[in-house]
């Protein structure tokens, strides 16, 4: 069956933009129709027709038959059956009767028209087919064409289709030039934007996925597995891998002898950095392999319904581990999952001497009472958390200079009213002790104003004690004399007074000494009257004065 000319070009227009003839077809008759009822100026039900093999376009207003007059509800597009069998004998109740229109007298208004609408059904019916096509193949890797640049964006070729990248999803990287083949992560399919509707990305983690399976066999085969990717399009990559055979290595198997295989990644990608780190399924050891190449001290979890670690770092490492403008931390929580609050070695022990001062009710200062800072930089303070005079005094010089408006003058002018404010409790603490002591002074002469006179106080247990440590001192400055003497009688003549003089000593030293343990073993006995006393010092006295005599 011969076909024209007319019905030809839709067939082509159709294969170009990958539609059904049948819809480019029924826009031409919903077009010819529309510009037919607009030229006749009427309201009437309009079609139109085109025959594939004449190429003739036809336009016809059609009503239903109805019984009679009684039974029509809308004059316009109903007619009786009488009226009806004048037009076309033969036809029957419900059925519908064409009644044509020439074509002919449309003119280049109508034409225009016809255009606009063919045109408008055809580029909705290729948005349709552009869905049906993409929008089940979201995170998908697609070859692609550099096609134009518009603005910022990026229009590929894919094919069937056009792709839009915008520019927060392409790489700072990366730069192409029009029909360069590249590869590229298809995010969504966009119905109301006006361009094309199928976006995608060049900064997809999935790129870089899609990548590794191209280039290494144990992760297509499922030997390794990729367990998690984060990425930061044109700086840095995390993939963490693990393997499923104990006798291969993941991290090894995506690097490749001598880097081969990640080096190709790498330059797919125009040179942006990837870290390949052995999934662990203990949290605490897959983030300390997360934050190489820092060195990790500890890692605890501080909260696990809320998914928060506490890395604590040593104070060398701390920068390493944050890494450029935070982005090795923010790489790392991204892989993980997890919120990571990383601390270095100081600042954990700071804070935990801030904990355990809070534990003993440590008393603060509030910062106003430091009244030689002034208002300006007390308001600054502040502002910057610093509200207390003890917090103030803790910090150091750096940390101070980083608060806004601070200088080195004010500085200095902190450091001096700090050092002021904390010397005058100081001082008032020294005065404190000072005034304690002279009131003890004070207290113990009152006491002693209060005893009359010719009354003595009845020895207490502690002066027992007291005059026993005397006698014990006495005791052996008298032995030491003895071994003076002792000494000197090898150089005298008369050795029987030596040795006379030397027993004396000896026998006073061993009353002494007997007299000393009578009384530390009575120093809890209640004190003895005075005339008992006096008596003993009696009999002591003569002992001695009959001791003498005999020596003489």
């Amino acid at each position: 069956m011969a076909t024209n000319a007319l019905y030809q070009s839709i067939e082509l227009l159709s294969q170009e933009k990958g539609i059904d003839p049948a819809i480019v077809v029924g826009a031409v008759e919903e077009a010819i129709a529309l510009a037919t009822r607009k030229y006749y100026k009427t309201q009437e039900n309009m079609r139109g027709e085109l025959n594939k093999e004449t190429g003739e376009i036809t336009a016809y207003i059609y009503k239903t038959v109805v019984a009679g007059d009684e039974e029509i509800e809308d004059p316009v597009n109903q007619i009786t059956l009488e009226e009806a069998n004048e037009m076309a004998p033969g036809v029957e109740v419900g059925s519908e009767i064409r009644i044509y229109r020439d074509t002919s007298p449309l003119g280049r208004i109508a034409a225009q028209l016809a255009k606009q609408i063919i045109f408008q059904k055809v580029r909705e019916a290729e948005r349709d087919t552009v869905f049906q096509e993409y929008a089940h193949r979201e995170k998908e890797v697609l070859n692609a064409t550099v096609k134009r640049l518009e603005g910022q964006d990026i229009i590929f070729d894919l094919g069937k289709a056009e792709a839009r990248c915008p520019k927060r999803e392409q790489s700072r990287l990366e730069q192409f030039s029009v029909g360069e083949r590249v590869r590229v992560v298809l995010l969504k399919v966009d119905r109301a934007a006006k361009g094309p509707q199928v976006i995608v990305s060049r900064a997809a983690p999935e790129l870089v996925s899609n990548l590794f399976q191209s280039e290494v066999p144990e992760i297509y085969d499922n030997t390794v597995v990729i367990r998690a990717i984060a990425r930061e399009a044109g700086e840095r990559t995390k993939i963490a891998v693990q393997s499923r055979d104990k006798d291969v290595d993941p991290v090894g198997a995506c690097v490749g002898m001598k880097g081969m295989r990640v080096q190709s990644i790498i330059r797919e990608l125009r040179g942006e950095k990837i870290d390949i780190i052995e999934f662990s399924d203990e949290i605490t050891t897959f983030a300390e392999k997360a934050l190489q190449p820092a060195k990790v001290s500890r890692v605890s979890i501080t909260d696990l319904t809320e998914k928060q670690l506490e890395v604590i770092v040593d104070d060398t490492q701390l920068s390493l581990a944050i890494g450029k403008k935070g982005q090795n931390v923010r790489l790392a929580a991204k892989l993980l999952g997890w919120k990571i609050d990383i601390k270095s070695e100081e600042e954990k022990r700071q804070e935990v001497e801030q904990q355990m001062q809070a534990l003993a009710g440590t008393p603060t200062t509030p910062i106003e009472q430091v009244t030689e800072l002034g208002d300006g930089v007390i308001q600054k303070l502040v502002a910057a958390g610093v509200t207390t005079a003890e917090a103030l005094a803790d910090m150091t010089p750096e940390q101070i200079m980083e608060i806004p408006g601070i200088g080195e003058k004010t500085l200095e002018k902190i450091s001096v009213a700090v050092r002021h404010y904390f010397g005058h409790f100081e001082e008032e603490g020294g005065e404190a002790a000072e005034a304690g002591e002279g009131s003890a002074e004070k207290e113990t002469a009152a006491k002693t104003a209060e005893t009359p006179e010719g009354e003595a106080e009845a020895p207490s247990a502690e002066a027992v004690a007291d005059t026993a440590a005397a006698e014990e001192e006495n005791a052996a400055v008298v032995l030491e004399e003895a071994k003076t003497v002792e000494a000197a009688k090898a150089q005298t003549d008369d050795l029987a007074a030596a040795d006379t003089l030397h027993e004396t000593l000896a026998e006073g030293a061993a009353e002494t000494e007997s007299q000393t343990a009578a009384e530390m073993a009575v120093e809890n006995v209640p004190p003895a009257d005075e005339a008992e006393i006096r008596a003993e010092e009696k009999t002591t006295n003569e002992e001695e004065e009959s001791a003498k005599e005999d020596g003489a």
